[in-house]
C-alpha cells in the first residue's frame, strides 16, 4: 500500500468493506459463542449464558454501530485505518480512526446476537436429557 501526502495509507477505507470484515469477525465470534455455550453445564446456566451474551451483543453492537456511523458521516470521507493513528494531528482526526473500529465491533456484535438468541430458543425447546438440553 502506498501513502498519500498526509502519510495516510491509500486507498481510504470504504463502508462496505468495513461492514463485511466486521460481519466475518462476527461469524467467527458466533462459532466461539456456540462452543462456549455448549461447554456450560446445566440447563439453566446454559440458557442464562446465551441470554446474557445475546442481549449484551445486541445492545452494545447496536450502540457501537450507531456511534461508528455517526463518526463516519462526520468525517466526510477522511476515514483512516488503525495503523494511521500516528498521522492524527488533532482531536477531530481521532474520529476518523474510531469510526471504522466502532463499525467493525458493532457488526461483530450484531452477527453474534441472533446466533446466541436463536441457540437460546433451541436450548429452551430441547427435550429433557438431550445433549442440547444438558443436565
Amino acid at each position: 500500500m502506498e501513502r498519500d501526502d498526509e502519510g495516510v495509507l491509500a486507498p481510504r477505507l470504504r463502508l462496505g468493506g468495513v461492514l463485511i470484515r466486521g460481519a466475518a469477525a462476527g461469524a467467527v465470534g458466533a462459532v466461539v459463542a456456540v462452543v462456549a455455550a455448549l461447554t456450560v453445564g446445566g440447563h439453566g446456566e446454559r440458557m442464562e449464558f446465551l441470554a446474557v451474551v445475546g442481549g449484551l451483543c445486541l445492545i452494545v453492537g447496536g450502540v457501537l454501530l450507531a456511534v461508528g456511523l455517526y463518526f463516519w458521516a462526520a468525517c466526510a470521507g477522511d476515514i483512516r485505518r488503525l495503523r494511521d493513528w500516528p498521522t492524527v494531528s488533532g482531536q477531530h482526526d481521532a474520529a476518523s480512526v474510531v469510526a471504522p473500529v466502532s463499525i467493525r465491533l458493532g457488526a461483530l456484535g450484531l452477527v453474534v446476537a441472533p446466533v446466541a438468541i436463536g441457540l437460546y430458543h433451541l436450548v429452551d425447546g430441547a427435550a429433557y436429557g438431550s445433549w442440547l438440553y444438558s443436565r
